[in-house]
Formats: structure tokens, sequence, C-alpha cells
């Protein structure tokens, strides 16, 4: 069904008395459905924020946009604004999950317009909370502040590991093809780590909270050395 100009959100977003309307001094995005389809604009740029360019970095949403959840379409959306406002890969790759949860999820179609925007402003506010969590990535061995101090994060060319200073206890975080695999295994005397805990999160998922509720369990399994 053709949608007629006079009744077309994007004019509406771009009216002097509408809450959508773009602030020259600040970027600023608007998404809204059309035909039942979501649409992205810049307003600063006057173009529509298509996938593309962060689907080249991050496949979470071969579809496109979406927001107002923690699903792939709201994934891909962060990072499509991530992308665009900082032009910056590893900016984006790094903090799209946590912006997503923080921002994406929370947005929703109001207003006369039926839109939601976002500013300049309100990504530089979410991008300084999310640029002080530290992602957990392995760091050739050093201390990870998201994670106690007995335990560190260490190189591995096939896989993440975390591995536990006072024992062998280890983390390991594998990516597949629709889940991420995190195992709590002890190396002790074995030849090969002994599997003592599995869980899998969907790949859509941020896994650092079940890196780090595995690390608590074996915490718990065995209390920390007081020096380590």
């Amino acid at each position: 069904m053709k949608t007629d100009s006079t009744d077309d959100p994007r004019t509406d977003v771009q009216t002097a008395s509408d809450p959508c309307q773009t602030n020259r001094d600040h970027v600023e995005y608007v998404g809204m459905h059309v035909d039942d389809r979501p649409v992205v604009l810049n307003l600063t740029e006057h173009e529509r924020l298509a996938p593309d360019r962060s689907l080249d970095l991050i496949r979470q949403s071969r579809p496109g946009f979406e927001w107002g959840d923690t699903g792939s379409g709201s994934a891909q959306l962060a990072c499509g604004l991530l992308l665009d406002y900082t032009d910056d890969e590893a900016v984006a790759s790094q903090h799209y999950i946590q912006f997503r949860d923080d921002v994406v999820s929370q947005l929703e179609c109001s207003g006369p317009a039926n839109c939601w925007h976002l500013t300049g402003d309100d990504i530089e506010a979410a991008l300084a909370s999310v640029t002080g969590h530290e992602a957990l990535t392995p760091d050739g061995g050093t201390p990870t502040p998201s994670l106690p101090v007995n335990w560190s994060a260490v190189n591995r060319s096939e896989r993440t590991v975390f591995q536990r200073r006072d024992i062998d206890h280890y983390v390991v975080l594998g990516e597949g093809t629709e889940e991420w695999l995190l195992l709590l295994c002890a190396q002790g005397d074995r030849a090969y780590p002994a599997p003592l805990d599995i869980r899998t999160v969907p790949i859509e998922e941020d896994p650092a909270p079940a890196v780090r509720e595995l690390v608590a369990e074996s915490n718990d399994l065995v209390e920390p050395e007081e020096n380590a």
C-alpha cells in the first residue's frame, strides 16, 4: 500500500511544531514504521540509515533494524547507530550490545509523528556509561576489572579463556552459530580439563554476565586463597 505524502511520518518529523524536529546544533536520529517497515533517518545529514554498513561489521539481523527489545534487530540498529555516529568500528563492535540493552531496547514510537528520536547528546551520555564497563576479552593474563582479583584473561588463538590464579580452574568461552558455549572446568591432575558446569547463551546476548556467574561459582566451590 502506498503512503500519501501528506500522511508520511517523514513529513511530520521535519515540521517546526513537532517534538522530533531536527536540532541543527546536534546529530539527531529518528525512527518510525512506514508501511510496517522500520525506517531510521539521520536528520542532520538528511539521509536514511541503512543496515548495510553495520552488517559488514556485525551480522546480527539480515532483515535489518528494529528497536524496543533486546533482539537481533535491535542489536543491528545499536551497531548501526554507533558506527554512523562515531565512524569507529572498534567502538561500535565493542559496545553495541550494551548500547542495545541500555538505549535501543527502550526506544518506542510515540507523539504526533509516532516516532522515536535520539540526539548526539543522548548517544554521548550512553557511551560515557558503556565505556566505563570493560569488556571481558583476552588481555595476556593481566587482571580484568570486571572479574575478581584471583582471575585473569589469557590469550588463546582459537577461543577466549579466563584462568583462576590460585587453582587450576578455567572458564572457556566459545562462539557458535546460534549460541555462546561457556564451560567452567578444572585441570587438577588430569591430562584434560574436566567440566564443572556448562552453560549456553543466545549469540545475540552479551556473554559477560554468564562468565561472571561461572567465576563466582568457582570461587564458591573453592574459596580463594588470601594472597590470590
